[in-house]
């Protein structure tokens, strides 16, 4: 009899994607909303900068924290995943002289591949362990794009290409705002409904208890090694999208500095609370614009505010909401 539950919760489990759930959510109309609103706020070229900066780190950090928030694993490496995808994308289309929709495909396929092959050793580990194993995973990226001058350009970095889809060159602020707005919005649609489906529900399981999780059936290296890849393809396309937008990329976006950013802006927003993530992203992203008049105490200022932060709300800035609504129920 037990064998026989187990079998059919591992059935239901692997059918996940015949079971997913199409929705929208307040929070996703409301930012959808603050996004369409915010070009009347840019006057200039240097604030379609930062807000699409902006965009492309909520990107990047909504993929971390499906991984780190939902799933339990930490990982110090993703700015390391999403500058090599950068300059493979700008490799392929600066020396390959490839479109650059097809070769940001490839990019993703290369580092789907990149990403499982690794998964599988390095999500055996947990805690320090698993941190310390994709900081080494990290490093070595950061060491063979340093190297690799005659493709990298080395520790000066590379020009990129710019960026156009069938025939179409985008060269303004606000066409780069409006092509990272609408990916955004579709990444956390479709984040919010896997969420919500028996794929979502099983990462949040391998979060509470990875024994209680396997006990049940769920094949625990498969789910871990697909939420990683996962998050490692959202950081890839963002990551190239921005090499294309800014005309130039180097090491230090891949540096050890970028992936601990990364994990700062989940953990800031609020782990394993989608749109913490994003809220962690655009803080952290203007928090160095606004603090800029403050030049000589821009970092400790900088950093007595994120401590304050995780003091004061160790669940994250999105646990202001929570106490927002039990406070009008």
């Amino acid at each position: 009899m037990k064998d026989e539950k187990i079998k059919a919760l591992r059935s239901n489990a692997n059918r996940h994607y015949s079971l997913f759930t199409i929705h929208y959510s307040l929070p996703w109309l409301i930012l959808s909303a603050i996004l369409a609103l915010t070009p009347l706020l840019l006057t200039n070229d240097f604030y379609y900068e930062i807000a699409i900066v902006a965009l492309f780190n909520a990107m990047i950090a909504a993929g971390l924290n499906l991984l780190m928030g939902y799933a339990g694993q930490i990982s110090l490496a993703h700015g390391a995943f999403a500058g090599l995808g950068g300059y493979i994308s700008a490799i392929l289309v600066g020396q390959y002289s490839l479109s650059p929709l097809f070769a940001i495909a490839i990019s993703l396929g290369i580092m789907a591949i990149f990403a499982y092959l690794i998964a599988r050793p390095i999500l055996k580990l947990s805690g320090h362990y698993l941190a310390m194993a994709t900081l080494g995973v990290g490093v070595i990226v950061a060491i063979v794009l340093n190297n690799e001058e005659q493709l990298t350009g080395g520790t000066d970095g590379m020009s990129v290409e710019s960026f156009s889809v069938f025939g179409f060159e985008f060269t303004e602020g606000w066409q780069w705002y409006l092509l990272a707005s609408v990916l955004l919005l579709l990444l956390l649609w479709v984040m919010e409904n896997l969420i919500d489906s028996p794929f979502g529900r099983i990462l949040r399981s391998l979060h509470d208890s990875e024994k209680a999780s396997g006990s049940v059936g769920v094949d625990v290296a498969l789910y871990k090694s697909r939420v990683f890849v996962l998050s490692v393809v959202i950081a890839t396309l963002a990551g190239s999208l921005y090499a294309f937008f800014s005309g130039f990329i180097s090491p230090q976006e891949a540096g050890f500095g970028r992936s601990i950013e990364l994990v700062v802006m989940v953990v800031l927003g609020g782990m394993g609370r989608l749109y913490g993530a994003v809220i962690g992203a655009v803080i952290l992203t203007l928090l160095p614009q606004l603090l800029a008049s403050f030049e000589e105490y821009q970092t400790l200022i900088y950093g007595l505010i994120i401590i304050g932060v995780m003091v004061f709300m160790p669940r994250g800035i999105a646990s202001l909401f929570d106490r927002f609504r039990r406070g009008h129920t």
